[in-house]
């Protein structure tokens, strides 16, 4: 889409995706290696009783499900910022994610361009929130 084709307040919803526990150890084995993401014994021991997937893990699938809508298609330029980042609640093997777009400001720029700027929210199956953060991109107009 281009700039003038979103507005303030649109919404748009991802499809889902299930993590499995191999999902998540391999992205934390070769990313975020600590115990609660790799290490089962050791994961069954602390706070979250088992085996949870990275922070990061979690905010690259949702920015995944979201670019895979295909709502920024080839009129997207490239990513400008990251904002207000929150790890909400832990997610756990066999979670299944989607995520929930609003757009929250649009700014033309010089060029041809503007500035498209979304609150990306990821639920899980139960409908917990597990993440949110706001992400801005350039577009073309």
């Amino acid at each position: 889409m281009r700039f003038h084709e979103f507005y303030t307040g649109q919404t748009f919803t991802t499809k889902s995706i299930r993590l499995t526990q191999e999902d998540i150890t391999s992205f934390a084995a070769e990313f975020d290696p600590q115990y609660m993401h790799v290490d089962e014994t050791k994961a069954a021991q602390g706070r979250f009783k088992g085996i949870i997937a990275s922070g990061i893990q979690t905010m690259a699938l949702s920015f995944k499900l979201w670019v895979e809508t295909g709502v920024y298609g080839d009129d997207i330029i490239a990513g400008t910022a990251m904002d207000h980042i929150r790890f909400i609640k832990p997610v756990y093997p066999g979670d299944e994610l989607h995520t929930v777009v609003e757009v929250t400001n649009l700014r033309e720029k010089a060029n041809e361009t503007g500035l498209v700027t979304v609150f990306l929210r990821t639920y899980n199956e139960r409908q917990d929130k597990v993440f949110e953060g706001e992400l801005t991109v350039l577009v073309k107009l």
